[in-house]
């Protein structure tokens, strides 16, 4: 049986729920996709937000052949014959528009990469790829210049509300025939949990939902239908189900704790797992960060993940305390790079001992926020004539670089900021 979140894809644009700022009508995308002069894209963004719908619905729309692979199984030498095949038929003048859509892109290797660029450059194919990871790191630059990249937002609680209420009431492929209800605590629940995560919280809905059926008593005939429509989260037509029930908070969470033993050997506490690597070293607590460090390692996630991870808290929570970590971070960051697991785990306890041995101090990074926040909230301020750049006579005659001394103790914010002091050494 196709799992609920399956069951559930969109088909279309219009049944397409979130990402509005790339897909609503106004949009590229969305003009792009309707007059179907589609280009090469990679899509960046967490777990569960639609990116692998989407790519089916661009090649839908286009009426084009849909191509499908993930790059965790997916060799060269297959991907090859394909190409090859598409290439024969190219010059047969028998080439259809084809999408090819792959998978967690990121995880195929520079000279894997290459393969796709002459024939993303020909046009033989379209190239979509989905990408959990910067594609600024782990796509190759060659491949970004032929393709937009597009970021998808993690759903908001509104998007997530009518994923629940499209799964409750679709007779056909959802949950419609349990005709239940969910207490608004649980509900509640079932958002936050999900992390923005359609899947997951499909997933978690499914089984709250699906572990009320009760099995049919032997001798007797069970209609396994609700209003005579066929249930078809059900395994056998010999059970029925609590019709009209109310979900609890508790049965969600049950239900998620169900998901997160099934999932907890494939990794997919991805996300837990790491905030608590990197609050453990935030709290100097060398144990908890190797023990959380080596649950990631055994779980199969990319060094290269938690290095990058490492090299950004350098400098977000040591900072000038210890500059040097910034240094450690990106040697470690390299010797990942370079050597690979087995060996690269040696590198990164190594990292995260001395990291999280380190003194703290987020000055440097809480000074830039709060710097930040004065740009958004005035714009662009004017510049004191005295800093400006100066190149022709004209500007010098109006007074840009007039009174410029190279050390002074002056403030040389915007007038309106002058008095500001952002950096507070400790």
């Amino acid at each position: 049986m196709q799992p609920l979140a399956d069951r559930l894809r969109p088909k279309t644009l219009e049944e397409y729920i979130g990402q509005s700022h790339i897909i609503g009508p106004d949009k590229l995308l969305h003009k792009s996709i309707k007059s179907g002069q589609i280009f090469s894209m990679i899509l960046w963004g967490p777990p569960g937000v639609g990116k692998t719908t989407l790519a089916r619905i661009i090649a839908n729309e286009l009426e084009a052949n849909f191509l499908e692979f993930s790059a965790v199984n997916t060799s060269t030498v297959e991907l090859k014959k394909v190409f090859e095949s598409l290439s024969g038929q190219m010059k047969l003048g028998q080439h259809k528009q084809t999408v090819m859509f792959i998978d967690e892109i990121h995880r195929f290797n520079k000279s894997q990469q290459d393969a796709f660029l002459p024939f993303v450059e020909n046009g033989t194919i379209t190239l979509i790829g989905a990408t959990t990871e910067n594609p600024s790191f782990e796509v190759i630059g060659p491949l970004l210049s032929r393709s937009r990249v597009f970021v998808l937002e993690q759903l908001s609680r509104e998007d997530l509300e009518e994923v629940v209420k499209r799964a409750l009431k679709d007779k056909v492929n959802g949950l419609g025939n349990f005709k239940v209800k969910l207490e608004k605590t649980a509900l509640d629940f079932l958002i936050e949990a999900s992390n923005g995560d359609a899947r997951q919280l499909l997933n978690a809905l499914e089984i709250a939902v699906t572990s009320h059926v009760i099995p049919a008593k032997a001798g007797i005939h069970t209609n396994s239908s609700v209003s005579g429509s066929p249930i078809n989260s059900l395994e056998s037509p010999q059970d029925s189900l609590q019709s009209g029930m109310t979900i609890t908070k508790q049965q969600i969470e049950e239900a998620y704790q169900k998901k997160s033993l099934q999932y907890d050997k494939t990794g997919e506490e991805h996300y837990n797992t790491i905030s608590a690597f990197i609050k453990s070293m935030r709290a100097s607590n060398i144990d908890a960060a190797l023990y959380y460090l080596a649950r990631m390692i055994d779980a199969g996630e990319d060094p290269k993940f938690i290095a990058r991870r490492m090299v950004i808290f350098a400098s977000e929570d040591i900072g000038m305390a210890q500059p040097t970590a910034l240094v450690v971070a990106n040697e470690v960051f390299r010797a990942v790079e370079t050597i690979g697991y087995p060996e690269a785990q040696i590198n990164l306890a190594h990292g995260v001992v001395y990291l999280a041995s380190a003194k703290k101090d987020r000055s440097a990074y809480e000074a830039y926020l709060e710097a930040l926040s004065d740009v958004k909230q005035h714009g662009n301020l004017p510049i004191p004539m005295n800093i400006r750049n100066a190149p022709t006579k004209l500007m010098k005659d109006l007074g840009y670089g007039a009174g410029y001394e190279k050390y002074t103790d002056k403030s040389l914010l915007p007038e309106k900021l002058k008095e500001k002091k952002y950096y507070k050494e400790k």
